[in-house]
């Protein structure tokens, strides 16, 4: 990292590493994302690198990262994420911006407000409980595949009424494409290529897409067929009118359950995965949440009004998207005008903040390699500040299912943990890039008895 530092504005601005002619950082970004922008954080608050051609500024300070977070429609344009991830999400609430983006937005969000997940607690722990008597001790299971079965099956009949039951491996094996797909041309080449050129892993994608596109449009089909009224996410797609009283097309309910099915599911699903492996390696924090499910729920399943009783469980799940969070970086595009801290930006610049980098800042979290619930209880310490965790990006263009997802995990978490030990070995687990931020090798665990797992986890 270079030394050199010069003013602009109010702020120092870092140069990054060294670029090479035409790729910039490329090399050293696709190389290792989440190295690199740890790399980028250490050297300053707001460092310049090269994305390619693209010009770039990487901000690490809280402060900034609201800036940005806040700042996406007004100061920031929405960025152009890739080919990739466009064929996937199509012109979703994600993807979209301005005027469209607003209207979906109006759209969708009723369907995630606290009343209906609320009303969607039940069916959370009914399916984890349905998956604790399944799971027989001494068991060695594929964790990622498990939990994503479980939330393929929540985010199934919360959001669209019916069951995915046999359809797991059909839909996980394209996500998993798909997930690969975004990571490789995000770190590669081909994110500067135009979309109509042809590469072995379009091919491949534009396969997955096939495959998501065409669940999904069975799982509406089966849904327009059923009769009397229902109040799953899509009924309510299929219902909802715009202020022109205008609905939305077979496509954009389509682009739209695409997006909430992913939401829904992969980034949760990716969530406990995490939350096993960790809880695997920290004994100490295992037996604190083994304390609190006895205490609260002495052996029933949970119901969404134990929620503020289970403090702990739901730290246990913020420490875990602090560590692993499945969302890991955030990008927004300077519009004339804009700035950063009081600092000019050239339009154009591309403004850039990482999750994974931002949850590691020692400023804000002590020790932070360590997973510590406990950092999360108010009565511990300060808290850290505003934008300092965001795992759910914030602003307007915030997560629309952030609450979905906290309810479902530590819900699922409580329902589980009561009735097994996933302990998941002494091997480290490295992440890898991709649409969200997955495990690079299996997570296999051996299913223990609850009450046992004090003596047989790997510490």
């Amino acid at each position: 990292m270079a030394s050199e530092t010069t003013v602009r504005g109010r702020d120092l601005v870092v140069p990054g590493p060294r670029r090479l002619p035409g790729l910039g950082n490329l090399p050293a970004f696709a190389r290792d994302p989440l190295g690199f922008f740890e790399r980028l954080r250490v050297g300053g608050d707001l460092v310049e690198w090269r994305l390619g051609p693209q010009r770039a500024l990487f901000v690490s300070r809280p402060e900034h990262i609201g800036e940005l977070l806040t700042g996406i429609e007004t100061v920031f344009r929405h960025p152009e994420l890739g080919w990739a991830l466009k064929l996937v999400l199509g012109d979703g609430v994600v993807t979209s911006e301005g005027a469209a983006w607003r209207r979906k937005r109006a759209l969708v969000q009723p369907a995630v407000r606290p009343r209906q997940v609320r009303s969607y607690a039940a069916t959370m722990t009914e399916c984890a409980a349905q998956l604790a008597a399944a799971w027989q001790p001494g068991r060695i299971v594929d964790v990622r595949r498990e939990m994503l079965a479980l939330t393929q099956r929540i985010a199934v009949r919360t959001l669209f009424g019916t069951d995915s039951t046999g359809r797991e491996d059909v839909i996980g094996s394209a996500m998993d494409v798909a997930q690969r797909a975004i990571g490789d041309e995000f770190r590669g080449l081909t994110l500067f290529l135009p979309s109509w050129v042809p590469t072995p892993g379009r091919r491949r994608l534009r396969r997955a897409v096939e495959v998501i596109d065409a669940e999904v449009a069975r799982v509406t089909h089966e849904r327009r067929r059923a009769t009397g009224d229902r109040d799953d996410l899509l009924s309510r797609l299929l219902a909802a009118r715009d202020d022109d009283g205008k609905p939305l097309s077979d496509r954009e309910v389509r682009d739209e359950a695409v997006t909430l099915y992913i939401g829904g599911h992969e980034t949760t699903g990716t969530t406990l995965t995490w939350v096993w492996y960790l809880l695997s390696r920290n004994p100490g924090a295992r037996a604190r949440l083994d304390g609190e499910l006895r205490t609260v729920l002495a052996g029933r399943t949970p119901e969404f009004d134990d929620l503020r009783r289970l403090p702990f469980t739901e730290q246990v799940v913020k420490e875990t998207l602090r560590l692993y969070p499945p969302v890991w970086l955030m990008t927004g595009v300077a519009k004339e005008g804009s700035t950063i801290g009081g600092l000019p930006l050239p339009a154009g610049t591309v403004v850039w903040s990482s999750q994974w980098s931002a949850h590691r800042d020692p400023r804000w979290f002590p020790d932070p390699e360590a997973f510590r619930p406990e950092r999360w209880d108010p009565a511990v310490g300060p808290a850290a500040p505003d934008h300092a965790w965001f795992p759910f990006g914030g602003g307007a263009r915030a997560c629309l299912g952030a609450r979905f997802a906290m309810v479902e995990a530590v819900l699922v978490l409580a329902t589980l943990a009561q009735h097994v030990h996933v302990d998941t070995g002494p091997d480290e687990v490295a992440p890898r890039t991709g649409l969200t931020l997955q495990p690079g090798s299996p997570v296999r665990g051996r299913l223990l008895p609850a009450v046992d797992h004090g003596t047989a986890a790997s510490g």
